[in-house]
């Protein structure tokens, strides 16, 4: 198969990876923060970090990247934060790709997945509460009531990465399993 046709199959892969993040961020349940912001549990997590499994770093990163901030711009509380939101993603999936795509593992290794969504999930959860944190001190807002902020946004995203980790790791034995079967899996990770 031609470069050109595996280009076809990962650009397509992207766009679906990236409406599987958008639609999965839609299933949450919003928490009030101390300083008059939002914060979520939600699904969307889970599918940024099978993103980074099944396309790898570039490919994970731009769906997870894409299908967040398109949930972000469609959401008035979340609007202002679409470009933030869309590297702190990228990352998520990306730094999930690099380690699961370790060693010419490209995702097939159950302990390093583990690892690799864990490693995914604390680069997000640093990028996201250092930012909720200066925002915060930018705003004005006292110390203080930026710190119960940050716990709350702190539990919640942990929350997150718990669930994310826990659900993406099987869901990626399971999803490579069938792309295999398909033969769908080497046009997406190789070439």
């Amino acid at each position: 198969m031609g470069n050109s046709q595996k280009s076809v199959y990962k650009i397509a892969a992207v766009g679906i990876f990236a409406a599987l993040v958008f639609v999965s961020n839609l299933i949450s349940i919003p928490i009030p923060v101390a300083i008059g912001d939002v914060s979520r549990i939600h699904l969307g997590n889970i599918f940024c970090l099978l993103s980074g499994f099944v396309l790898g770093p570039v490919g994970g990163g731009l769906a997870a990247g894409i299908g967040s901030a398109l949930y972000d711009v469609t959401n008035p509380a979340y609007i202002a934060s679409a470009p933030f939101t869309f590297v702190f993603k990228f990352l998520l999936a990306a730094v999930c790709g690099w380690v699961a795509y370790a060693r010419q593992q490209e995702g097939a290794n159950h302990k390093l997945n583990i690892c690799a969504a864990a490693a995914g999930s604390l680069v997000y959860m640093a990028l996201y509460l250092s930012k909720a944190f200066v925002q915060g001190l930018l705003v004005g807002s006292e110390l203080g009531a930026v710190l119960v902020a940050v716990a709350t946004k702190a539990a919640t995203s942990g929350i997150n990465a718990i669930i994310a980790v826990v659900i993406s790791v099987p869901l990626c034995a399971v999803v490579r399993a069938a792309l295999k079967r398909s033969h769908l899996l080497d046009k997406l990770q190789r070439g």
